[in-house]
C-alpha cells in the first residue's frame, strides 16, 4: 500500500466492511487511534481516512462520540450506492442483489426511451445514429471486442435519445448507472451475456424502424419489450455466474442421497 494511496485504500477497506455488514448501521466506526493502530499509520492520517468516509456518506461525525455508521442502503444517494456496489464484489449475494436492482432500473429507463423515441417525433439525424452503430459493428467484429467501449457507445446512443425526448432526469440516472457498471468488470461482462453482434443487430433494427414512415406495429413493439426483458434476465444470470452465486448455491445445497 503506497503512501500516495494509503488514505483511499484504507477508507475503501473500512467502507467495504460497512458494505458487507461487518460494521452495522448505528454502531461506531473504529476510533482514530484504533485505525492508526490496525493499519500502522500516524493519527493524522487515520483522521483523514475517517474524514474521507464521512465525505463518502458512510459515517456521520458526532462530537465527543466518534463516527457513527450510517444505514447507507436506506439513506444513501446515488454516489453512495455506486461505491457500495463496487465494494460489494467480495460478497456475492450482496453484489448480485444490487446488480439486479441496477439492471431493473436501467431496463426501465432504456425501454421507455426506445419506445418513446420510436412512437414520437424523432429529431436526431439518422446518419448520426447509423455512424454510432457502424462503430459498434466494427468493435463487435474485431478479433478481441472491448465490452467497455461497446457499452459506452450504447450508453451514448441512449443519452442522445433521452436528450431529444427532453428526459433530463432519466438521463442523469442513466449516467450514474453507467458509471456504476463501468467500474465493475463483472458487470460490464454480464451485459454481453449474449454476443456483441446481437447488440448491433438490435440497434440496426431500431434505426430501420426510425427511418421508416409507417413505424412499428403494436405487435412488433410488444415483441421488442419481450425480447428486451429476456435479454436482461440473461444479463442478471450471467452476473450471478461471474461472481460465483451458482457455486455458493451448490456448496450450500446438500447432495441428495443416492438410492
Amino acid at each position: 500500500m503506497g503512501d500516495r494511496t494509503v488514505v483511499a485504500d484504507v477508507a475503501d477497506e473500512l467502507a467495504r466492511r460497512v458494505a458487507s455488514g461487518q460494521y452495522a448501521p448505528g454502531g461506531l466506526m473504529p476510533s482514530v487511534r484504533q485505525v492508526a493502530d490496525e493499519f500502522d499509520l500516524n493519527r493524522a492520517t487515520a483522521q483523514l481516512i475517517l474524514g474521507r468516509l464521512e465525505s463518502y456518506g458512510f459515517v456521520d461525525a458526532h462530537r465527543g462520540k466518534g463516527f457513527v455508521i450510517r444505514d447507507v442502503r436506506a439513506e444513501g444517494g446515488v454516489d453512495v450506492y455506486r461505491r457500495l456496489f463496487r465494494l460489494s464484489m467480495p460478497t456475492p449475494e450482496i453484489a448480485a442483489d444490487m446488480f439486479a436492482n441496477i439492471v431493473d432500473e436501467e431496463r426501465g429507463i432504456a425501454l421507455e426511451a426506445l419506445l418513446a423515441y420510436t412512437g414520437g417525433e424523432r429529431g436526431i439525424d439518422p446518419a448520426e445514429l447509423k455512424s454510432a452503430v457502424d462503430e459498434l459493428e466494427t468493435l463487435a467484429r474485431s478479433a478481441d471486442p472491448d465490452p467497455s467501449r461497446i457499452l459506452r457507445i450504447e450508453l451514448e446512443l441512449l443519452r442522445k435519445l433521452l436528450t431529444d425526448l427532453k428526459h433530463s432526469v432519466q438521463r442523469a440516472v442513466l449516467n450514474s448507472i453507467g458509471e456504476m457498471v463501468l467500474e465493475v468488470p463483472e458487470a460490464v461482462a454480464a451485459y454481453f451475456a449474449v454476443s456483441p453482434d446481437l447488440h448491433v443487430l438490435v440497434w440496426r433494427a431500431l434505426v430501420a424502424v426510425w427511418e421508416s414512415e409507417g413505424g412499428p406495429s403494436q405487435a412488433q413493439l410488444a415483441l421488442f419489450e419481450d425480447l428486451f426483458g429476456m435479454y436482461h434476465q440473461k444479463v442478471v444470470a450471467r452476473f450471478d455466474e461471474l461472481v460465483g452465486i451458482d457455486a455458493l448455491a451448490d456448496e450450500e445445497t446438500p447432495h441428495a442421497a443416492t438410492a
